[in-house]
């Protein structure tokens, strides 16, 4: 769209004011929106949108096709027939307004934060962190080296999205999501701010070929690692709840050393992790956790793994799950060798691509990848639908031609 020149001045203007307000605002420590790195130049370059570009990201993630696909995403409990249990787009609401908030005290850039937070999780596979270990099982039976959600999420937003175009986010949001390593946690978060888009790139290609790099990296930002922190302080609590819900432990049951320090619900539990960490990390150019607190979260990981991740009630299905994953990719794999267009891999997938990004996946002979990047694409709804619809004998419906014989 041409814009007048009266349009234009008033948009630099307001660009002017931004940069003015966040030099005004903003700690030494955070990142800049002036700062943001993309591959490719926008069609309204970010020196000229009225947009900060970390808030265009954010826009970016909201409207991909992807980030809708959250609403039926497994966060820990699969199978329960409570609305009230969290699920993956309410988790990465939660690490959104939890590392806003954190970001907001220590002075950060809180439209990276946002950005980075909501499409954290996009990787992520239909049965949660169980979904996630079935196709990473997958892929290294098939030589098709690693699977992990960080590395999945990039490539939803870096390749998949837009036809296969992907939506050219920067490389600070990029990075943000492939190092938020929410599984691992930490006393002291510290950023690697020397990377740039090549080292991104080894990084991001890596996660696929070597077995567990993705624990290996840490973010090039500071809002980067709030978001990595705020993931385990938006999970930690919210799971003894929803376990609690669903009657897989008891309040009292938790541990003492836990209690005493976090409390014993999810809203005490936050608080007292935000509070430390802004009390100790203000003005720095780290994330610090206080010793007394790190140690009582550790102690509630440790529990939460024993009683409610590793509960042998949650994993009774596990074994029909599993099949579920090896039934679809094999069918899925043998729907392309033979070409069979009524595939719904074809009709639902392969066709919503720009022809080009297809052939690269033919030519390379790496179908296999490009049926992992479907099926980690998919909700557990639809999953379920499609393992159905390969192992279930379909109805004909009443024929016709035979109702009045009778």
């Amino acid at each position: 769209m041409e814009y007048s020149k009266e349009y234009k001045e008033i948009f630099t203007e307001i660009v002017k004011n931004e940069v003015r307000r966040e030099g005004r605002t903003l700690s030494r420590f955070a990142c800049k929106s002036s700062e943001s790195k993309r591959l490719n130049e926008e069609e309204i370059s970010d020196r000229l949108n009225i947009r900060p570009a970390f808030f265009h990201d954010a826009d970016k993630i909201i409207h991909s096709k992807a980030y809708t696909r959250y609403i039926d995403k497994t966060q820990v409990f699969s199978l329960f027939d409570n609305d009230h249990i969290t699920h993956r787009v309410l988790h990465v609401q939660l690490v959104s307004k939890i590392a806003r908030m954190i970001g907001r005290c220590l002075g950060l850039n809180e439209d990276l934060i946002e950005a980075i937070a909501l499409a954290h999780d996009l990787g992520h596979v239909p049965y949660g962190h169980d979904g996630e270990r079935y196709l990473d099982e997958i892929c290294r039976k098939n030589d098709l080296g690693y699977f992990c959600h960080n590395a999945q999420s990039v490539k939803f937003l870096m390749e998949l999205e837009k036809r296969g175009k992907g939506l050219n986010l920067s490389l600070q949001v990029l990075d943000g999501v492939l190092a938020h390593n929410g599984e691992i946690i930490q006393s002291k978060y510290e950023p690697d701010t020397t990377k740039d888009f090549d080292r991104f790139i080894s990084e991001y290609n890596s996660c696929f070929t070597e077995e567990n790099y993705s624990k290996k990296l840490v973010p090039m930002t500071l809002e980067g690692c709030v978001v990595r922190i705020s993931d385990v302080i938006a999970y930690i609590g919210r799971d003894v709840e929803d376990a609690i819900t669903l009657r897989l432990i008891n309040r009292e049951d938790l541990p003492e050393e836990v209690t005493s320090v976090l409390g014993n619900t999810n809203s005490t539990i936050i608080n007292a992790l935000i509070t430390d960490i802004i009390v100790n990390s203000f003005d720095k150019p780290y994330l610090r956790i206080s010793e007394k607190i790190f140690a009582a979260l550790k102690s509630l990981m440790d529990y939460n793994y024993k009683n409610i991740y590793k509960n042998p009630i949650i994993k009774d299905e596990d074994l029909k799950i599993k099949n579920m994953f090896f039934t679809l990719y094999d069918k899925y794999i043998r729907s392309i060798e033979s070409a069979d267009k009524t595939s719904d891999i074809y009709s639902n997938y392969l066709d919503s691509f720009d022809s080009s990004y297809i052939e690269k996946y033919i030519q390379s002979k790496n179908t296999g990848r490009l049926v992992v990047d479907y099926i980690s694409g998919m909700t557990d709804r639809y999953f379920n639908d499609c393992f159905e619809k390969f192992t279930l004998p379909k109805k004909f419906g009443r024929d016709v031609s035979r109702q009045n014989l009778f």
